[in-house]
C-alpha cells in the first residue's frame, strides 16, 4: 500500500507506507524478545550475589552473555546463508526463552552460567536478524527513519523492562520474572510466519562475509567509531550507581540517558534519509564524548544530568547514523554480515569499556576515569570523518 505527499507545485508524489505488516510484526517480535532479556540483565546478577556468589559471581553472570552473544554475532552471516533469517530467528528465541525456566530450580553458580551461555547465543540473534530484515524490508529512501523507528522499538525494553525486573524482584521474588522474562520472549515466535526467511532471491546471503567486512574501511570505520561510543554505554551501566552516591540521582540518570538514546535515534533516521547519515557521525561522537566528559564533575548532580543527556542523544544519533551508512555501503544480500558487525561493535565495545574503566578507577579514581574515557572517544572521531570516494550509495 502506498501514500500520498504533496509537493510545492501541486504535483502528488506517492511514497510507500513505511511501516507496513511485516516490519510491524518485526518490530512487535523485537519488542517482546528484548523486554525478555532487559527483564533479567540486572535481575540474574543480583540472583547469583544472593545465592552467594558475591560481586565475582554476578560478573561472571553477565561475562557469560556477552561471550556467547559476541561468538553468535561472529558467526551468524554463515547460519543466516545456510537456514535463512526466520528459522535462525525462531531458534534464537527458543534459546532465549526456555533456558530462563531453569533458574527457577537453582542459584548455584553452574546453573547461572549455562542458563548465560545459552542465551547469550539467544541474545546475539534476537539483536542481529531483525536489524538486518528492517533494512531490508524498509523502502530504501526511508531506511534511517526505519531504523530510526526500530531504535524505539529495540530501546524502550532497556527503559522500561530494566527498572521494572529489577522491582519485581523485590516485590515477588526472582521465579516470577524468570517465568514472565521466557514467556515474553517465546511470544515472539507468534511474529515470524509473517517474515520473510530470506533477504534478496537469488542472491548468496554469504556474498559479504565477516573478514571482507572486517577489511572493509567503508564499514570498519563507522563500526569503530560506533564502538566507542558503546564502550561509555556499558561503562554508565556498570559503574554510574557507584560512582554517584545518591541512589535517586545514580537511577534517575540511568533512565534519562536510554530515553534521551532513544529519541535521539529515530530523530536522526529522519533527518539522515533527507541530508544524509554521513554528516552525523562525527559530530554525534564528539556530543557523546562531551557527555561523558562532564563526567569529570561526579557526584555533582546537575553534571551528571547534562551528561546523561549529552551523551544519550550522541549516543542515539552515532547508533542510526553509523547503521544506516553501513548498510548504504553494503549490498542486500551482506546485510546480515553488515548488522552482525555493528552489533559486535555494540557488545564487544560494551564489554572492553566495563574491563578498561574497571582497571582505570582502581588507578585514577572516577573523575579521572571518566576523562580518560572521554579523550579516548574523542579520538574516534577521525574515524567518523573519514569517507569514501565518491560512487554509487556514497553521501
Amino acid at each position: 500500500m502506498s501514500e500520498s505527499s504533496r509537493r510545492g507545485d501541486g504535483v502528488r508524489e506517492a511514497r510507500p507506507r513505511l511501516v507496513g505488516r511485516r516490519l510491524a510484526l518485526l518490530f512487535a517480535a523485537t519488542f517482546l524478545s528484548l523486554t525478555g532479556v532487559f527483564l533479567l540483565l540486572s535481575v540474574v546478577p543480583m540472583y547469583a550475589v544472593d545465592g552467594g556468589a558475591g560481586q565475582a559471581g554476578a560478573g561472571l553472570a553477565t561475562g557469560s552473555l556477552m561471550l556467547t552473544t559476541v561468538l553468535t554475532e561472529l558467526a551468524l552471516p554463515r547460519l543466516l546463508s545456510r537456514f535463512g533469517y526466520v528459522p535462525v530467528l525462531a531458534a534464537g528465541l527458543l534459546l532465549l526463552g526456555l533456558p530462563a525456566l531453569a533458574l527457577t530450580a537453582s542459584s548455584g553458580m553452574p546453573m547461572i552460567i549455562a542458563v548465560s551461555l545459552l542465551r547469550g547465543v539467544g541474545f546475539g540473534i534476537a539483536v542481529v536478524v531483525p536489524n538486518a530484515l528492517v533494512a531490508a524490508l524498509a523502502p530504501a529512501d526511508r531506511r534511517g527513519e526505519a531504523l530510526g523507528l526500530f531504535g524505539l522499538t529495540a530501546g524502550l525494553p532497556a527503559v522500561l523492562a530494566l527498572p521494572l525486573g529489577v522491582w519485581l524482584a523485590g516485590q515477588v521474588g526472582y521465579p516470577p520474572v524468570f517465568v514472565a522474562a521466557s514467556v515474553t520472549s517465546l511470544a515472539a515466535l507468534a511474529a515470524l510466519p509473517g517474515l520473510p526467511r530470506r533477504l534478496a532471491s537469488g542472491a548468496a546471503q554469504g556474498s559479504l562475509g565477516m573478514l571482507a567486512a572486517l577489511r572493509s574501511p567503508d564499514l570498519l570505520r563507522p563500526a569503530a567509531a560506533f564502538a566507542s561510543t558503546a564502550m561509555a554505554a556499558g561503562i554508565l551501566i556498570t559503574f554510574l550507581p557507584e560512582a554517584v552516591p545518591a541512589a535517586g540521582v545514580a537511577a534517575t540518570a540511568l533512565f534519562v540517558q536510554p530515553a534521551a538514546t532513544t529519541l535521539a535515534r529515530w530523530q536522526a533516521g529522519r533527518f539522515g534519509d533527507r541530508h544524509g547519515s554521513a554528516r552525523l557521525l562525527a559530530p554525534a561522537v564528539a556530543l557523546s564524548a562531551a557527555g561523558i566528559a562532564l563526567l569529570a564533575l561526579v557526584p555533582h548532580p546537575a553534571a551528571v544530568f547534562a551528561s546523561m543527556v549529552l551523551f544519550g542523544a550522541g549516543f542515539g544519533v552515532t547508533q542510526n547514523a553509523s547503521l544506516a551508512l553501513m548498510y548504504e555501503r553494503a549490498p542486500v544480500s551482506g546485510y546480515g554480515t553488515v548488522s552482525a558487525l555493528w552489533n559486535i561493535g555494540y557488545d564487544g565495545g560494551m564489554g572492553a569499556g566495563g574491563v578498561a574503566f574497571g582497571l582505570a578507577v582502581a588507578h585514577t579514581g572516577y573523575p579521572a576515569a571518566f576523562a580518560l574515557t572521554a579523550a579516548a572517544i574523542f579520538l574516534s572521531v577521525p574515524l567518523a570523518l573519514r569517507r569514501r570516494a565518491a560512487g554509487p550509495g556514497a553521501r
